[in-house]
């Protein structure tokens, strides 16, 4: 990233000989998701989006939990970023809730919506914490799932227009931009498992959606960039799986590729390469033709990037030779369907290990050699890990403290890692912790706890955990204790 990217905070603090030391630009920061912590569903204009109507399905979400209170961070945002401050971040990751701003999809913006967004960024930017704004983390709005969602290319036309249109709104003072979070998520899990919004089962659709969500990302780059001043940063996130074989076995070493491909080449190869990889149209050709990709599509999904975002919590195992029931959706939800067209018969395994509430791996090597392999595949594109973290059963103790030292543990690790990768020649710019909040986990809904601030959901209580401080204490000095 550019210095454009934003305010670097201060280096405070002694530094030890066994400190793992960042360089002075490295930009730390946190991140968080509208739905998982705005709240305020109904108000100013906003309507559902597809994981409203999700979470208001029986059985769909745990406890039957919905969105539409979360944190309550639409009513207590002020408060949030008084807790981002004391974190000493640089940055700030939120993504801009769809509905809020365009509420059918299509027409005139809302300006509530648009204005809950210049105060926050406002507010951010006066605290000297840069905004990084995500157009797109999953909430479409249920009137476009209605019309048939992301597998019709309608959708991405109408992801364009709202990307030019949230950028004349606030590019004035959001110059870090992102299109799409996790785009594997939004087709896989939504369409092909079902463990997600919309909640459709079709193999078919899923990798529909996959093709208009690359098609909607390029062309939103370019409305971006229509909008934005030339020094704007534009860059997409995606969840890039670190996928292992079990074994050496050849059926174990091409299970390994098959799931690569679904997992990353079908979005790294268009919006990076230009080009989907052979071996993923040939794995799904019995399922599709892949007509619905028309001449020109993969160009315009193919656009220059700032950097690139990359997700990570565990690296994924597999082997290939026998079915399995476990279709490693990333611990989001058990289903009879598979997010993984085309390889029903890749069996998933569970990475040995330390685990996570999630049931996830504590696997730091797998984001080191995810990084040295992004850095080798892309050499000249910049990398930003846009989420890391984990869930652990967080609880107040009686002092009122609440103590995460496995958090910590898991953050310490991680960052090592990171630290390591540059050091072996990864460009890496920056990091963002996942969470900033406990929050709403989608179809685990309040029973999941990601944040470095403890929420007591019936009062909405803020309390920073043990984990915030630590992290604090790096944002501020850029060293990591060995």
């Amino acid at each position: 990233m550019a210095t454009a990217v934003g305010h670097v905070a201060p280096r405070a603090g002694a530094r030890t000989e066994a400190s793992l030391v960042f360089p002075p630009s490295f930009l730390w920061g946190t991140a968080t998701a509208a739905y998982q912590i705005e709240g305020a569903a109904a108000e100013d204009g906003r309507t559902p989006s597809i994981w409203d109507t999700y979470a208001r399905t029986p059985g769909k979400v745990r406890n039957g939990d919905t969105g539409d209170v979360a944190t309550d961070h639409y009513h207590r945002w002020r408060e949030d970023i008084a807790l981002l401050a004391d974190l000493g971040v640089g940055a700030y990751r939120f993504s801009l809730a769809w509905p809020r701003i365009q509420p059918t999809g299509r027409g005139p913006a809302v300006q509530k919506g648009l204005d809950f967004y210049r105060r926050l960024t406002d507010a951010l930017l006066e605290h000297g914490i840069e905004p990084v704004a995500t157009l797109y983390h999953w909430d479409l709005p249920q009137e476009l799932e209605d019309a048939g969602g992301w597998p019709e290319r309608v959708t991405a036309e109408r992801f364009a227009e709202y990307a030019g249109m949230a950028a004349e709104a606030l590019g004035d003072r959001v110059s870090t931009w992102t299109t799409l979070n996790e785009p594997w998520c939004s087709a896989f899990l939504g369409y092909a498992s079902g463990v997600h919004a919309p909640g459709r089962t079709d193999p078919v659709a899923a990798l529909r959606a996959a093709h208009h969500l690359n098609l909607a990302h390029g062309r939103a780059v370019q409305a971006l960039r229509a909008a934005l001043p030339p020094a704007a940063q534009v860059s997409v996130t995606l969840n890039v799986h670190h996928v292992r074989p079990r074994s050496q076995a050849a059926a174990d070493v091409d299970a390994a590729r098959r799931i690569d491909a679904l997992a990353n080449r079908v979005f790294t190869g268009p919006m990076l390469e230009g080009a989907y990889p052979e071996d993923l149209l040939r794995d799904t050709a019995a399922l599709t033709d892949w007509s619905f990709v028309r001449d020109g599509d993969v160009r315009e999904s193919h656009q220059r990037l700032d950097f690139l975002g990359v997700n990570y919590y565990t690296p994924t195992l597999v082997s290939g030779g026998a079915p399995s029931s476990d279709h490693g959706s990333d611990g989001h939800g058990a289903s009879a369907h598979s997010p993984w067209p085309g390889a029903d018969d890749v069996s998933f395994h569970r990475s040995p290990g330390a685990r996570t509430a999630m049931d996830w791996a504590v696997d730091p090597s797998g984001l080191h050699e995810l990084l040295v392999r992004l850095s080798g595949d892309f050499p000249r594109l910049p990398l930003v890990i846009t989420e890391n973290g984990a869930a652990f059963d967080d609880y107040v103790d009686p002092s009122g403290e609440v103590n995460d030292p496995d958090r910590i543990a898991y953050l310490r690790g991680h960052l090592a890692a990171v630290h390591s990768a540059m050091q072996a020649g990864a460009d890496v710019r920056g990091y963002f912790l996942w969470s900033l909040l406990d929050n709403f986990e989608w179809g685990y809904g309040y029973s999941r706890r990601f944040g470095a601030v403890y929420v007591d959901y019936p009062t909405g209580t803020r309390i920073p955990k043990a984990s915030a401080r630590w992290y604090a204490q790096v944002a501020r000095t850029g060293e990591v204790d060995a």
